[in-house]
């Protein structure tokens, strides 16, 4: 079976971090950008930070870890450029230069393909829900519901500097109480 972790971890391993960041966003790129697009409700922006994360990727890969999946990493990055967004609107997103890189085709790719698979998504009542939901309430139902990730996992995402394995605990928590919350909503329809 073909393990996308393991082709990442092997590229880096060589270093061959070219390859392990083309692999990464050939994997990961779709659910990164449509889980942007979630959160900030507009394709150009989402588009955006796509490209930034692309960029971090590109720079920060040599020097990951594996203290968690490429995965997780990816998803990290993605929610901290989305909050450095929230927390700034007006400073603008560096528009990337990647057009020389082997990764723009790559890039052109993952936006094509998700674009087209969000169109069809969008008018889901389920979706228009989750989209009056706050942001970190979103990405908790994504990245458990529909990317499904380990609570582990989701915590690393979401910790900013708190204890993994209680955010964890609290996500968990967290979770049960936005189940709730929408099956009361979605039976009031």
């Amino acid at each position: 079976m073909d393990d996308p972790e393991r082709r990442i971890r092997d590229a880096c391993e060589a270093g061959r971090f070219d390859v392990a960041t083309t692999l990464t966003i050939e994997t990961y790129g779709g659910e990164l950008l449509g889980y942007l697009a979630a959160l900030v409700r507009d394709a150009i922006e989402a588009d955006d930070l796509f490209a930034s994360i692309c960029e971090q990727l590109w720079t920060s890969i040599p020097e990951f870890r594996w203290d968690c999946s490429m995965r997780t990493f990816a998803y990290t990055l993605a929610r901290s450029a989305w909050c450095r967004l929230v927390r700034d609107p007006r400073r603008k997103i560096a528009k990337t230069p990647l057009s020389d890189a082997p990764l723009s085709a790559v890039m052109e790719r993952v936006r094509t393909a998700t674009a087209a698979h969000m169109k069809t998504e969008s008018k889901d009542r389920l979706a228009e829900l989750r989209a009056e939901l706050d942001p970190d309430d979103q990405t908790l139902l994504i990245l458990r519901i529909n990317r499904k990730l380990a609570w582990r996992e989701i915590a690393i995402v979401m910790a900013d500097g708190e204890d993994v394995e209680r955010k964890a605990a609290a996500l968990r928590k967290r979770f049960e109480r936005l189940k709730v919350e929408l099956r009361e909503k979605l039976a009031a329809q």
